[in-house]
C-alpha cells in the first residue's frame, strides 16, 4: 500500500516529475516527460508496480525533510541509533545540454552527518505502466557498479552502489560515515542508444539549485502567506514543460477523489483553462516573459480549424488523448479504474474560450508584445463561440452526464466577447465589434433571465435552483461586482449547501448532474475562490479564517492536491494540483489588496 497522498514530495526538472514518499520510496516516475508511461508506479498499487526505496536499514530510523531553499531538491534527514545521514533527491535541471531528449538524470546523494549509518535500497523497475518487466544486466565493475535495464523503447542505467537480483527485485546495502558521500544515479535514455556517460553529481546539484533559485529570485509578491505563495508559484513552474511551455494540471493519474471510488482521472496533460489561469497568476507576479512561451504552445496546439479546438492537449500539443483503463495498475488503495488519457479531450466546454481570451487580454494589458498570430487566433476563437453560442456543454467540471447550460460557462462566453470588444475599443485592434457587442449583451440577458433562481442567487445551470462553486468566479471576470445582490445571495447559498465541513464542495454530487456514482471531497481551489470573494466584499475575518484553514491542509512541504477528505483528515485526488496552487496565490493577492494600501511596496 502506498503512503498517504500528503506524504509525497515532488521532484521536478520541469520536464518530468517524481513523487518521493516520507519513507524514502520513489513511487511515481514517468520518463522522459510528464505524460510518458511510468517506470515506477507503486503509487497506484504497491511495490510490484515499481519503486526505488532508499532508507536506513535500522527500522527505528526517523526522518524529517525540507526542500533546499527555493528548489525541488528534497533533503531528507535520517536519524538512527548509530548516526545521522541525509539523502538529497533531485531531478537534474540542465538547460545547457543539447541531448535532453536523450537522457533524464535522477540523483540520490547520501551524505553522512554523524556516526555511521547503513542504508538499504530496493529497486524494482517496471516500464510501461508496470506492463513490461525489463531485461536487466550488470555492466559495471566492482569499483564502479552499473546496472542497465531495457524494455522496448526505454532504458535506464543505475550507478553508484552494487545491487543483487532477488526475484526481479534488485537490493543492496552500503554504509556512510560522517563526512562521506555516496552518489546514486538513475539515467533514462532511448534503448536504441548507448548509455550516456555518468554526470558530475556535485556540479549537477549545484547547477540545479542555481536554476531554481534564479527563477525564484524574479518572484514579486507581498507578505500575505508569502511562503505559501512562493512555493505555489514554484510548483506552477515545476508543472510547466521547459521546452514546450505546456502547463500540466498535475503530474499524476488516477489518485482518487473518493477513496475506493471511480472518480479517478489522468491529469498529466495541458488544460487550456488551467494553463490560462496559471498565466494570469504568473503575469501578476513578474513573469510576463512566460506568456510568450505559453502563447506559442497555444498557437501550435490549436492551429487549424477552430471548430476542432480541444480543451486539453498533450505536453507538446498532441490531440490523441484517448481514455483507456490500465488494468496492470491496481489503483491507489484499490480505487479503480486507473485511467490513462482523458475523455474530456472530446468534450465541448464552452467556458474555455473565455479563459483563453481573458488570459491573452491580461497579457495585452501587461504590455506583452503582440504576436502576428495572436489576434487572428483570438478572432477565430470568437467565430467559434458565435457558432456555438447557445449550445449546452459539459462545463468546468467536465461532467460525464448530459450537457447543460451552465451559468459559469455562459458567463465565460460573455467574458470571451467582452475581451474581444475591449481589445478593439481599448487597443485599436480590428474586428466586428458591434456584432460581438450584440452577442455579449444577449448572453448576459439570458443569464439574467434564466441563470438566477427564485431566491435571487445565481444557479448552477438553467432549470435548477442549486448552486455551484464555479459561480464564485463570475466577479473575477467582471460579469458582476462582488457585492452584486445576486452574488451575495449566491455566497449565502454556497455557505448553506456547499460548506459542510469548513471547506467548499464543487457542487452536490447527489443531484446526479455529473453522471458518476459516489461522492467527492471538498475541492481546494473552491475554498480559495471563496476567500477571494470574502476579501472583495470586506469580510476579512472570514477570509483570513478560511485562508488559514485551506492553507493548513498543505503537506509539510507546502504541496496541495486537488481535494481534501475532512473525515479522514488527508488529501485526496491528483497531486500537486496546479489549480489548487494558482487559486491559493489569487486568494493571497486578494487578501493583500484588501489588507494593505496600494502604496505599500511589494517585497520578495
Amino acid at each position: 500500500m502506498p503512503d498517504a497522498i500528503d506524504d509525497y514530495a515532488l521532484l521536478s526538472n520541469s520536464r518530468t516529475a517524481a513523487l518521493v514518499s516520507r519513507s524514502g520510496s520513489i513511487d511515481w516516475l514517468c520518463l522522459p516527460r510528464f505524460d510518458a508511461p511510468s517506470v515506477f508506479a507503486a503509487l497506484l498499487g504497491g511495490e510490484a508496480q515499481g519503486h526505488w526505496l532508499l532508507r536506513p536499514s535500522d527500522p527505528g530510523a526517523t526522518a524529517s525533510r525540507r526542500y533546499d531553499g527555493d528548489t525541488f531538491t528534497l533533503l531528507t534527514r535520517w536519524e538512527t541509533a548509530a548516526g545521522v545521514a541525509e539523502v538529497h533527491d533531485c531531478l537534474v535541471v540542465d538547460t545547457r545540454r543539447h541531448d535532453l531528449d536523450r537522457r533524464v538524470d535522477l540523483v540520490r546523494r547520501v551524505v553522512g552527518v554523524t556516526g555511521s549509518v547503513e542504508f538499504a535500497q530496493s529497486v524494482r523497475l517496471r516500464f510501461d505502466y508496470a506492463r513490461a518487466v525489463p531485461w536487466v544486466r550488470q555492466t559495471g565493475t566492482e569499483t564502479e557498479p552499473e546496472l542497465v535495464a531495457i524494455a522496448g523503447p526505454d532504458a535506464v542505467v543505475l550507478r553508484g552502489a552494487a545491487l543483487t537480483a532477488e526475484d526481479h527485485v534488485h537490493r543492496g546495502r552500503f554504509t556512510v560515515d560522517a563526512g562521506q558521500t555516496r552518489d546514486l544515479t538513475l539515467t533514462w535514455h532511448p534503448s536504441h542508444r548507448p548509455a550516456p556517460h555518468p554526470i558530475d553529481v556535485g556540479a549537477a546539484l549545484l547547477d540545479t539549485r542555481r536554476w531554481w533559485s534564479e527563477w525564484a529570485s524574479h518572484i514579486r509578491t507581498h507578505e500575505v502567506h508569502r511562503d505559501e505563495v512562493v512555493r505555489s508559484l514554484l510548483t506552477l513552474r515545476a508543472l510547466t514543460h521547459h521546452d514546450t511551455g505546456g502547463i500540466i494540471a498535475a503530474p499524476t493519474t488516477s489518485l482518487p477523489e473518493e477513496f475506493g471510488g471511480e472518480r479517478n482521472w489522468d491529469y498529466r496533460y495541458v488544460w487550456l483553462r488551467d494553463a490560462s489561469l496559471t498565466i494570469e497568476v504568473l503575469l501578476a507576479h513578474g513573469f510576463a516573459h512566460v506568456v510568450e512561451h505559453w502563447r506559442r504552445w497555444l498557437l501550435r496546439s490549436i492551429a487549424g480549424d477552430p471548430d476542432q479546438l480541444q480543451i486539453v492537449y498533450g505536453v507538446t500539443g498532441e490531440r490523441d488523448l484517448a481514455e483507456r483503463t490500465m488494468t496492470s495498475l491496481p489503483g491507489y488503495g484499490g480505487a479503480t479504474p486507473v485511467r490513462v488519457g482523458n475523455g474530456a479531450a472530446q468534450q465541448f466546454q464552452a467556458d474555455v474560450t473565455g479563459e483563453v481570451m481573458t488570459a491573452l487580454f491580461a497579457a495585452r494589458e501587461s504590455g506583452v508584445p503582440e504576436s502576428e498570430l495572436s489576434w487572428p487566433l483570438e478572432r477565430a476563437l470568437l467565430r467559434r463561440a458565435e457558432r456555438r453560442i447557445d449550445e449546452p456543454d459539459r462545463g468546468i467540471w467536465e461532467i460525464r452526464g448530459e450537457p447543460r447550460l451552465f451559468t459559469h460557462s455562459r458567463a465565460m462566453v460573455w467574458a470571451a466577447f467582452d475581451r474581444g470588444i475591449r481589445s478593439v475599443r481599448e487597443h485599436g485592434l480590428p474586428g466586428p465589434v458591434e456584432t460581438w457587442e450584440r452577442h455579449r449583451d444577449r448572453v448576459r440577458a439570458r443569464i439574467d433571465a434564466r441563470g438566477v433562481g427564485a431566491a435571487g442567487h445565481f444557479t448552477q445551470h438553467e432549470g435548477t435552483d442549486a448552486v455551484d462553486a464555479s459561480l464564485l468566479l463570475l466577479p473575477t471576470v467582471g460579469f458582476c461586482t462582488p457585492d452584486d445582490p445576486r452574488m451575495l445571495a449566491t455566497v449565502a447559498e454556497i455557505e448553506r449547501t456547499l460548506l459542510p465541513d469548513g471547506l467548499v464542495l464543487r457542487y452536490r454530487t447527489e443531484s446526479g448532474v455529473d453522471g458518476l456514482a459516489g461522492r467527492e471531497n471538498p475541492f481546494l481551489a473552491c475554498s480559495f475562490w471563496l476567500v477571494e470573494q470574502y476579501a472583495a466584499t470586506g469580510r476579512l475575518a472570514d477570509a483570513h479564517a478560511l485562508m488559514d484553514r485551506a492553507c493548513g491542509v498543505a503537506n509539510d512541504l507546502g504541496l496541495l492536491s486537488e481535494e481534501y477528505d475532512t473525515d479522514a483528515g488527508c488529501q485526496a485526488g491528483n497531486t500537486p494540483q496546479a489549480l489548487s496552487h494558482l487559486a491559493l496565490v489569487r486568494a493571497a493577492d486578494a487578501l493583500a489588496r484588501a489588507d494593505y494600501s496600494p502604496a505599500s511596496p511589494p517585497s520578495r
